[in-house]
């Protein structure tokens, strides 16, 4: 039998706290995949709920958040960096990761509104001296920091200066017609056994990945926030805000 609800997710170690148990959950069908292909399952109708990136509310009507949980910060994030060659005032082009919608985006509203520019991207992966800077995220800040870049800002840290709000990267996100009381209670079900099981988290997800231990946890459990209430509901509208006034 098909489960009633159907999940999609991504796979990164910051989502690992939301989506604990879930794989096995009989009510449950989990699909993970990268952040685009997220938004096609949505548009397709194949998902039920689905821990999209906030920006992406923007690119489909009908969507709306189920305050279950939700990636974010209150502060630095660790993992969401600029690394640049000269000072973020002076940057002309920008080589980003675009595994992240949400990040590229953040950091061209805080590069725009900040330090009033907004410099041409390029891909990443192009040749590194073809940029004066490069976006950054996840276990590429932390394992594999690159070398050779006097400056470089958190994108967590520099939206909480400008705004005293946190941030929401991802938000589970939901366009069905179904009733959401009960799939709201699995979700939150499963992100409370996650922030308990931290450590276990950190041994089967993080260390394989080359993080160190202690650095996986402080991420975790400190750095990262879960929740989306009403502040974080503000940031989301703020940020969109804040896209549209830069024709994000």
């Amino acid at each position: 039998m098909t489960p009633p609800y159907s999940i999609a997710s991504v796979s990164y170690l910051n989502a690992k706290p939301l989506i604990y148990g879930l794989d096995t959950h009989p009510d449950v069908s989990l699909e993970l995949a990268v952040p685009a292909r997220l938004l096609e399952r949505m548009q397709a109708g194949q998902a039920d709920v689905a821990l999209l990136p906030v920006v992406d509310l923007l690119s489909m009507p009908g969507l709306r958040i189920v305050p279950a949980g939700g990636i974010g910060c209150d502060g630095p994030t660790l993992t969401v960096r600029i690394f640049s060659r000269v000072p973020m005032n002076a940057i002309r082009t920008l080589a980003c990761d675009v595994e992240s919608h949400t990040s590229v985006a953040l950091t061209r509203v805080i590069l725009a509104e900040r330090y009033r520019v907004l410099p041409d991207q390029v891909d990443f992966r192009a040749p590194p001296d073809q940029a004066d800077a490069l976006l950054l995220i996840g276990d590429k800040v932390v394992c594999e920091e690159p070398q050779g870049f006097a400056y470089q800002v958190d994108l967590g840290a520099e939206w909480k200066y400008m705004t005293d709000l946190p941030f929401v990267f991802a938000a589970w996100t939901t366009a069905s017609e179904k009733d959401m009381a009960a799939l709201r209670h699995i979700l939150e079900t499963a992100k409370h056994a996650g922030l308990a099981r931290i450590d276990e988290i950190v041994a089967m997800h993080a260390v394989p990945r080359g993080w160190p231990a202690g650095v996986a946890k402080k991420y975790l459990a400190e750095f990262l926030r879960f929740d989306v209430g009403p502040r974080e509901l503000l940031a989301i509208q703020t940020f969109h805000q804040k896209c549209d006034r830069w024709g994000v």
